[in-house]
């Protein structure tokens, strides 16, 4: 097993922040990311920036600083990252999902992908810049934020409300799941991320008689529930391409030698291997059941069950797909919307776009970049609010046999050392040239 001695910065740093267990239950449960803002402040600071932290709640820290660009004409660039992490049962993990396990080429842990590798990235990047009396052509607004996996409630919303002076001058920005590398066709390529899918979480709630649990009750709560849950999880969404998502499913099918006249854009997906877990979900809506809630001891009917459904929609679907789900679950269900967001979408030009695929490109020449539409949330959705347009640009270059979609909020998450050499190398490229 490789020494904290012997680790690469970049890794090293991630390894620091896998270690701060800053767990995002929802709702505003959390483990908090104080600490861990504090130690990016740290390192932010060592730098020589001026840092701001801001609490959205007690332990809800983000921190932001500001490193000024030669030509202070040129509109600002927001780089972001988040310290929160989904749970993780350490019972079903090989390591210790916070212990920052290094082991076989790898870092191991909860945020090893999901994304306390590209804050460290961001970190290390920044010092390769400035460290060597360098400077960026354009102002960074630097911003690592909480609560980004409850939807930045207590994050990058709330500092868009109460603190958008923070983003002045800013018009575009860069954040996670964007530019890693694929495999089509034994041929390695990037997907840059260039929207987002829109968020709907919502509750529904199913009321019935309460009862004891020998009796004959057909306004059984939990059956209720049952029934609808099943038909939502179940519900076969159609095909429904976007501008992007036309032009990468085209893509695709050139790199994978298909006719995309005669092959469906499923099949022409379907055909990457792993690279569709995340592919696959842009080209519709999605209904996933995520959590049951009802009763409490096993000889009792309950009045009231409870069920969480996330729903992912393309952008600008969101009021049609709450209607049908309302028609799916049917008048006895109430439906409460907990937290909606947009989602966006972006052309796959412009000086950004170039600037990114350059970065890529030179580190890797010939290799295919190719647009996507992220089937997640980034908090590129709160920045928007103050129209600046966002993209996914956290740079990996992966092997062909690590199933990457399958790192995010899952077990064994890790990512190669060597690909957050690349990232750096790659960001530090792009922020000190674009």
């Amino acid at each position: 097993m490789t020494q904290p001695e012997d680790l690469e910065e970049t890794a090293r740093i991630a390894r620091d922040l896998i270690r701060f267990d800053t767990t995002n239950y929802g709702e505003g449960n959390s483990n908090g990311e104080t600490e861990a803002a504090e130690y990016l402040g740290a390192l932010l600071e060592g730098m020589g920036l001026k840092t701001e932290y801001v609490d959205a709640a007690p332990g809800r820290t983000s921190v932001i600083t500001r490193i000024e660009g030669a030509d202070r004409a040129k509109p600002a660039l927001v780089i972001h990252g988040h310290t929160d992490v989904v749970p993780a049962d350490p019972a079903n993990w090989s390591v210790d999902p916070f212990g920052g396990v290094v082991k076989d080429g790898l870092l191991w842990g909860r945020g090893a992908v999901d994304m306390k590798n590209m804050d460290a990235m961001v970190i290390t990047a920044l010092q390769d810049i400035l460290g060597g009396g360098g400077q960026p052509q354009r102002d960074l607004i630097v911003a690592f934020f909480s609560d980004e996996e409850n939807g930045g409630v207590f994050g990058a919303h709330h500092i868009v409300d109460t603190r958008p002076e923070l983003f002045a001058g800013a018009t575009e920005a860069i954040s996670e799941v964007g530019g890693y590398s694929v495999h089509l066709n034994g041929r390695r390529s990037y997907l840059l991320q260039t929207g987002e899918k829109a968020l709907v979480w919502i509750k529904l709630v199913a009321r019935g008689t309460a009862a004891h649990g020998s009796r004959v009750i057909r306004n059984n709560a939990v059956t209720k529930l049952a029934r609808a849950v099943a038909t939502i999880g179940e519900q076969e969404w159609p095909v429904q391409l976007t501008a992007t998502t036309e032009q990468l499913v085209a893509e695709i099918a050139e790199l994978m030698g298909l006719d995309a006249q005669r092959t469906g854009p499923d099949e022409i997906v379907l055909s990457t291997g792993s690279a569709a877990g995340f592919i696959q979900a842009t080209l519709r809506t999605t209904t996933n059941p995520t959590l049951l809630k009802a009763g409490y001891k096993h000889n009792v009917i309950p009045d009231v069950a409870e069920a969480l459904i996330d729903i992912r929609t393309l952008p600008g679907d969101e009021d049609a797909v709450l209607e049908r789900v309302r028609e799916l679950v049917g008048d006895d269900i109430e439906i409460v919307v907990l937290h909606r967001d947009v989602g966006l979408e972006n052309t796959f030009d412009g000086p950004l776009v170039d600037a990114m695929v350059g970065a890529l490109t030179t580190a890797d020449p010939g290799a295919p970049v190719l647009p996507y539409l992220l089937s997640g949330g980034t908090d590129n959705k709160a920045l928007s609010k103050l129209g600046i347009t966002g993209y996914g640009f956290a740079p990996l270059q992966l092997p062909p046999d690590l199933d990457f979609p399958g790192m995010f909020h899952g077990v064994d998450e890790r990512v190669p050392l060597d690909a957050l050499v690349f990232g750096r190398r790659v960001l530090g490229d792009l922020l000190a040239n674009y």
